[in-house]
């Protein structure tokens, strides 16, 4: 029976957009066995899941590369016979080039793809899942090429306490500010919301004090509010989406969490765009932004602390239309 081992240690939305890969490989080798190497923090998004194996856990932010070796010596003892690396930087590259296993795939930015048995070229203009099904391509894509996480039971109890009626679930924050809605214009929108509702404001417990600015400053008397901030694990967070009217979210982690359960989802893209590869993949999904041609936008692959103009026009000049709760 083979091995497969499945490296990505980014950012939340990555960890979750790279389990398309999972399905398609698992597709592909019904009978394999699939470990999944991620950051620490995210491993309470796969529980339960029913196609990996082993959940393998780098800790970066207590002794890094004492942790990196440690992992290499376990992937190396593991003897697995693929490899499959999602990431361009070199730490993932060398564990990826160092495994030991016989299949050593991975994208030709990283600096280390000269260890690997297959380079992949990094496609820019691919959506992430694409761009990630094409390091398995080669064996013959099978799946529908979608991501997906996998909520228990317990996940779907611990939130009916907040599905009693019609709702929205917004998360209104960001890491980085120039991918985050400003709280004035999320309460702006809300204002405008015409029928009675049940709002969900979810995030992490950073996120808390936003979302209980952007509660207390609405005017709708038709609207009540759950700040949820803090309060849902990653699985709870993603049965809950699943069972809303609609959610609205940033560019950003709980996006590709409604992905993942093809939750009905508008994404507001300020500083970044779509094109990127990192928009909504569910059924009924679209992406807000502004309608202005600015010069400066994109102004990066990533968020800003500040916008690099002072302006942050990409964000303030998107226009609340009708068809935001269509």
């Amino acid at each position: 029976m083979s091995q497969i081992l499945v490296i990505q240690t980014a950012f939340l939305g990555d960890t979750i957009l790279a389990t398309a890969l999972l399905e398609e490989l698992k597709v592909q080798h019904p009978h394999a066995q699939i470990d999944y190497l991620v950051r620490k923090g995210h491993e309470s998004l796969f529980i339960g899941h029913p196609f990996i194996r082993h959940l393998l856990v780098w800790n970066k932010k207590t002794r890094k590369y004492a942790n990196l070796v440690r992992l290499l010596r376990l992937i190396r003892a593991t003897g697995y016979d693929k490899v499959v690396n999602t990431q361009r930087f070199a730490a993932t590259g060398l564990l990826t080039g160092l495994s030991g296993a016989a299949e050593r795939i991975g994208f030709d930015k990283n600096p280390f793809s000269f260890l690997f048995t297959r380079r992949v070229r990094h496609e820019y203009k691919l959506h992430e899942v694409h761009r990630n099904l094409n390091l398995v391509r080669e064996a013959g894509a099978t799946g529908d090429a979608r991501p997906r996480l996998y909520p228990q039971q317990e996940h779907f109890d611990r939130v009916r306490a907040w599905q009693g009626e019609p709702y929205l679930c917004i998360a209104p924050a960001s890491v980085w500010f120039t991918k985050q809605f400003p709280k004035e214009k999320w309460v702006e929108f809300l204002d405008r919301i015409t029928e009675p509702m049940l709002v969900n404001l979810i995030g992490g417990p950073g996120d808390k004090e936003l979302a209980e600015w952007i509660a207390t400053h609405t005017r709708n008397d038709f609207l009540r509010f759950n700040n949820l901030c803090g309060e849902l694990a990653l699985l709870e967070t993603a049965a809950l989406m699943k069972g809303a009217m609609m959610n609205y979210t940033n560019d950003s982690g709980p996006l590709h969490i409604a992905s993942a359960m093809n939750a009905p989802v508008r994404a507001v893209f300020c500083s970044t765009v779509e094109e990127f590869g990192f928009g909504p993949l569910s059924d009924d999904s679209a992406v807000i932004q502004t309608s202005l041609e600015l010069r400066c936008r994109p102004c990066g692959l990533h968020g800003h602390k500040a916008c690099p103009e002072g302006h942050f026009k990409c964000a303030w000049s998107i226009e609340l239309l009708p068809d935001w709760d269509d």
